[in-house]
């Protein structure tokens, strides 16, 4: 899948490039780059947000002819600011970009041809760090390239680059979502909505939360090395890196499970589990379900959540017989586990476990080991397996499923088709036995014997007795 030259194609999907501002200090240097873009003015439109800027922001001379201002009528921060202006837009396609970036002037051009391709990508554009020289709107809009404003042997490399370099495209990374930051990104309006657009309860580290939450949803990262831009300003992991650091940290740890290097902390709860495991409880008695939720409470894997599946729907409240009740173990289970926030009642599995990563599904009347779930995603992640399929004993099966190849499945599903056929074409399907997943006791060693030994006779005593024996 390849994607047209640039200026060798007539593109045909609208493109909303969306502009956070809170100040916007070099906007109209952003805004004259956008002028001048080979790609079709008429299917080009800029949203600058206005997040509370003081005064507010006036839109320069040189911009785009479909260029306007948005107000976020409540709430602040970028995250809002970026679902405010996605809100207003009218394109197919959502160009996120920074105040402060000057792209070259085939930008949006090289970005927007992938989303031409297929509707399930989301592009990636490369940028560098440059300390701002003294620069007017009129020079970047007439400038044929970047390096004819800029020293770009001496900016600043992202990370972003580097690693997309290191990983080879990032075909060879774990966890590609990692490069996908906010100054420069592109997505089909359809999967962004689909997501729920960014938390606009995360100030710091919002890119990379949305980020997650897309490979959650089965896209595929693309960097697109043709769409260059200069960021002015060094970021502020560089200003003050550890209290940047700090800042992202919480909201991170709470909301993308893969960083286990932030989930430490014994015996805490975290807003999203690891791992959800779903159990089908129609028709199964009450205390069998109690012992399946306490195992999987219970294991080396500590952030999971248990859904019980099952008719909870049937359940009416009011006047009804309470020992024969036909709904008797439905309803003691409801009352069971209703009050615990780590078990969820539902009539029906969602089609995903999103956000969280993974998902074990298996027979609820085959209770995980303390360290079944531990092992499967040991398997699992070794090789970035797509499904784990455990073939147990009696023919029936258990299966963690990863979710960003259960979403990459649903996204190139037919109507009907198998989507373990897709994982296995995308991420792979494993079968295993099941004596890794489920270990057997040991068998204890027989208790030692012990003989008991008289004590020695006293020997004092003894020649007492003797002499008291003695005739005459």
């Amino acid at each position: 899948m390849l994607p047209p030259e640039l200026g060798a194609w007539s593109p045909a999907l609208p493109v909303s490039v969306v502009i956070p501002v809170h100040g916007g200090l070099h906007l109209g240097l952003t805004l004259a780059a956008l002028a001048a873009q080979t790609y079709p003015g008429h299917l080009m439109e800029v949203l600058v947000v206005d997040d509370g800027s003081e005064p507010p922001v006036v839109l320069p001379e040189i911009r785009p002819d479909n260029t306007r201002i948005v107000r976020p009528t409540c709430g602040w921060g970028i995250s809002n600011a970026v679902n405010t202006g996605v809100k207003a837009a009218d394109g197919e396609i959502i160009q996120r970009l920074d105040a402060d970036m000057v792209p070259c002037r085939e930008h949006i051009e090289a970005m927007a041809r992938w989303h031409h391709v297929t509707d399930y990508l989301v592009t990636i554009g490369m940028k560098k760090f440059v300390e701002p020289p003294p620069l007017t709107a009129g020079e970047v809009f007439r400038a044929r390239a970047l390096d004819e404003l800029f020293d770009l042997g001496e900016a600043v490399a992202s990370s972003t680059e580097a690693t997309i370099a290191r990983t080879d495209g990032l075909r060879k990374s774990r966890n590609p979502y990692h490069v996908c930051t906010g100054p420069t990104v592109a997505l089909r309006r359809e999967v962004f909505d689909a997501v729920g657009g960014l938390d606009p309860h995360v100030p710091r580290g919002e890119d990379t939360e949305f980020a997650y939450r897309l490979a959650m949803h089965g896209v595929v990262f693309v960097p697109e090395t043709r769409a260059r831009a200069v960021h002015l300003g060094l970021p502020a992991q560089h200003r003050e890196r550890e209290r940047a650091v700090r800042a992202v940290e919480p909201y991170l740890a709470h909301r993308v499970p893969l960083r286990r290097d932030l989930r430490k902390d014994r015996g805490r709860r975290w807003l999203t589990p690891y791992v959800e495991v779903v159990l089908d409880v129609t028709d199964t008695a009450e205390p069998v379900v109690r012992q399946a939720v306490s195992a999987a409470l219970d294991g080396k894997v500590h952030d999971v959540v248990v859904t019980l599946v099952g008719p909870w729907s049937r359940l009416r409240e009011g006047r009804r017989p309470v020992l024969s009740d036909p709904c008797f173990e439905l309803r003691l289970m409801r009352d069971l586990f209703g009050h615990d926030d780590r078990v969820r009642l539902i009539d029906e599995a969602a089609p995903t476990p999103a956000p969280a990563p993974f998902r074990y599904r298996g027979p609820v009347d085959v209770p995980l080991h303390r360290a079944t779930l531990e092992r499967l995603i040991e398997t699992a992640q070794k090789d970035l397996i797509g499904v784990l399929v455990v073939d147990l004993p009696d023919g029936r099966e258990a299966r963690l499923e990863r979710t960003s190849a259960l979403g990459r499945a649903l996204l190139l599903a037919r109507p009907g088709e198998d989507l373990d056929a897709i994982i296995d074409a995308t991420h792979g399907v494993r079968h295993v036995t099941p004596d890794r997943y489920w270990p057997r006791p040991k068998e204890q060693p027989p208790a030692p014997v012990t003989i008991q030994v008289p004590p020695s006779p006293d020997r004092t005593l003894l020649a007492r007795l003797r002499s008291a024996l003695r005739p005459g």
